[in-house]
């Protein structure tokens, strides 16, 4: 596919995709999504060992391109086909990435965007970054993951007012609520950002990738069923490559 809204390439391991149309914030048109989409399947094929998400310009992201406005009749509005032809699947391909996902927030990571940014494994934001919901102002409700994913990370009660105030949480703020990893000046986002992905790119990658879904799985496993999925990752990673050289090493 040839990308118009998004770059892509792959360096030393790391593959990174730039949302790159800074002239609307970066926002999310399907044009946008199926770009993505296609990106993400071909990360694997690249050798990428890590993904780096990113947006160009101002912003992380804006959200959902709603530049075409309200149509004649309003109740033949499907923004829910939007969700489940483009957004949901996008979310659902970075969930099943087998490689580490590191976001670089730097403006505004609003509506889906907010939510694209929370899903990657690492999150790094500049101080001047905010995260926002403002779904409510529109008449509309959270989406793209984040009524799942905000109560797990934050708790119920901040997870709720971030989404029904929809007041900008800034990065200083989501830090201290466990909603991203580190915070970092400005100018320092790109190299801290940068050297996070290729320090996960030198890592071993299968056991990150298993540990990544195991993550994931366990937010609604008991305990006996991550136990289990535990001891199945372990019979795998325990014969790679890279567990027998960690061992080497450390002898």
């Amino acid at each position: 596919m040839r990308y118009e809204h998004i770059t892509l390439e792959c360096i030393e391991g790391v593959a990174t995709i730039t949302i790159n149309r800074p002239e609307v914030l970066n926002a999310l048109s399907m044009q946008t999504l199926d770009e993505m989409m296609d990106a993400l399947d071909s990360v694997a094929a690249m050798g990428a060992r890590t993904l780096l998400l990113r947006g160009a310009g101002r912003a992380f992201c804006s959200g959902a391109d709603l530049s075409g406005g309200v149509q004649e009749d309003p109740e033949r509005i499907d923004r829910g086909r939007a969700l489940e032809t483009g957004f949901n699947p996008l979310l659902e391909s970075m969930v099943r990435l087998p490689i580490p996902i590191v976001s670089a927030v730097s403006g505004a990571a609003a509506g889906g965007g907010c939510g694209i940014a929370l899903a990657a494994d690492i999150v790094i934001a500049s101080r001047s970054a905010y995260f926002l919901l403002p779904f409510a102002a529109i008449g509309l409700v959270p989406d793209l993951g984040v009524t799942w994913l905000l109560p797990r990370l934050a708790g119920r009660a901040r997870a709720s007012a971030m989404m029904l105030l929809g007041e900008r949480i800034t990065a200083d703020v989501a830090a201290d609520w466990g909603l991203i990893y580190k915070v970092v000046d400005d100018d320092d986002l790109t190299t801290a950002a940068t050297a996070m992905a290729a320090r996960l790119a030198a890592g071993p990658t299968i056991a990150l990738g298993l540990t990544r879904q195991a993550l994931s799985a366990a937010l609604n496993q008991s305990l006996p069923e991550a136990l289990a999925m535990e001891r199945a990752n372990q019979r795998v990673a325990g014969r790679t490559v890279d567990h027998a050289e960690g061992l080497c090493c450390k002898l």
